[in-house]
């Protein structure tokens, strides 16, 4: 019987593939047999991320990519498509958090920020991909979104509406484009060591007030997404789609 998770000949996109999260699913899809597109601003993050992604043996592209900028998104779909032939899988996981203005004094700029990476920028990346897959009658659409979706939280609500808005557009995609053979779906991951979350997440406080709550007792890491990225871009999860699928310790349920 032939491995459903074997990617063998298949092309995904990482937006913000460079490092944390984005780069843990890069890996993993790497690791299963991909080809991978990694989209990012960093250009040093980017050459480090293509260099650890070669490794694999497979092929690896870095695009310099502000998904916040609609031309350049456009441009580099266009981009990993010429290089790449095709895409399967497109993740889009690349996302900006500001943390600790109150909302009363926050600036639109500031809103306006969060909202062009983690929703504007999403949009766009999608609606070229579904441009293509259509056309190939297939494909996977995967958003990262957050646990802060679900609760309240007091100085993010910007980046918690995104956060929610993106599985509100993920459930819309699975019901218009499933009978192209395009599925859409969300992971929200719970409190992650990455870049983002580096200035707070292992402070006492949170040590102290939030790790408690989590039942299996630690912070996530970036590779409790590799698996996921894997199943998700395989043909084991061609009948999953309009779901959010949260990895977060069982932090939701305490």
């Amino acid at each position: 019987m032939q491995n459903p998770f074997d990617l063998t000949g298949k092309v995904a996109i990482v937006t913000g593939g460079n490092n944390g999260i984005g780069l843990a699913m890069a890996q993993g899809l790497a690791q299963a047999g991909a080809a991978v597109a990694i989209w990012g601003r960093n250009l040093e993050r980017n050459a480090d991320a293509l260099e650890r992604l070669s490794s694999y043996g497979g092929e690896a592209i870095a695009l310099p990519v502000d998904v916040s900028d609609e031309q350049a998104v456009v441009d580099a779909f266009a981009g990993t498509l010429e290089e790449l032939g095709h895409v399967d899988a497109v993740f889009a996981n690349a996302g900006v958090g500001s943390l600790g203005t109150p909302f009363d004094e926050m600036t639109t700029q500031e809103w306006r920020y969060v909202f062009g990476v983690n929703m504007e920028g999403v949009f766009w990346t999608f609606r070229e991909a579904v441009k293509h897959m259509k056309a190939v009658s297939a494909g996977s659409l995967v958003v990262t979104s957050s646990v802060a979706g679900d609760f309240g939280f007091p100085t993010g609500e910007h980046y918690a509406a995104t956060k929610a808005g993106v599985r509100a557009l993920i459930r819309g995609l699975a019901v218009e484009y499933g009978k192209y053979g395009i599925r859409a779906n969300a992971v929200a991951p719970g409190w992650v060591v990455t870049g983002m979350t580096d200035g707070f997440i292992e402070e006492e406080r949170f040590e102290t007030m939030v790790k408690p709550r989590i039942p299996v007792g630690r912070w996530g890491q970036p590779k409790d997404f590799a698996g996921i990225a894997v199943y998700l871009a395989s043909d084991a999860s061609t009948w999953h789609t309009g779901d959010t699928i949260t990895i977060d310790g069982g932090y939701l349920q305490k």
